[in-house]
C-alpha cells in the first residue's frame, strides 16, 4: 500500500575534486540517519562505482525533499553536486 506521502529521488555526485567529502562522510551519514529515524528515507546508499549515492526521500512536497536534500551538509561544503527528481514506484 502506498504511503499518503509523495517519493523523491535524490541522486548525490561527488566531486571528485573535493578532499572535503571523506571529512564529512560521517556527518552526512549522521544527517540522513536523522531523516531515517522520522520514517523521511525510504533508501539510500552508495553507488558501488563510487561517483555519489542515491537517497529515496518521503515528502509530502517537492519543496519539502529539496529541504532535506539541500540541507545535508554534503550539499553545503559543496563536496557533492545534487539532483532532486519526483519519483513513483509503480509497484503496488
Amino acid at each position: 500500500m502506498r504511503s499518503e506521502k509523495n517519493d523523491f529521488i535524490c541522486c548525490y555526485i561527488r566531486n571528485h575534486r573535493c578532499k572535503k567529502d571523506s571529512e564529512i562522510l560521517d556527518i552526512h551519514k549522521a544527517y540522513l540517519q536523522k531523516f531515517i529515524d522520522e520514517g523521511k528515507i525510504f533508501a539510500k546508499g552508495p553507488f558501488t562505482d563510487h561517483s555519489g549515492g542515491l537517497v529515496i526521500y518521503k515528502a509530502n512536497s517537492y519543496e519539502e525533499a529539496k529541504e532535506m536534500a539541500e540541507n545535508d551538509p554534503a550539499v553545503l561544503q559543496k563536496s557533492r553536486t545534487l539532483i532532486l527528481k519526483e519519483w513513483r514506484s509503480n509497484i503496488e
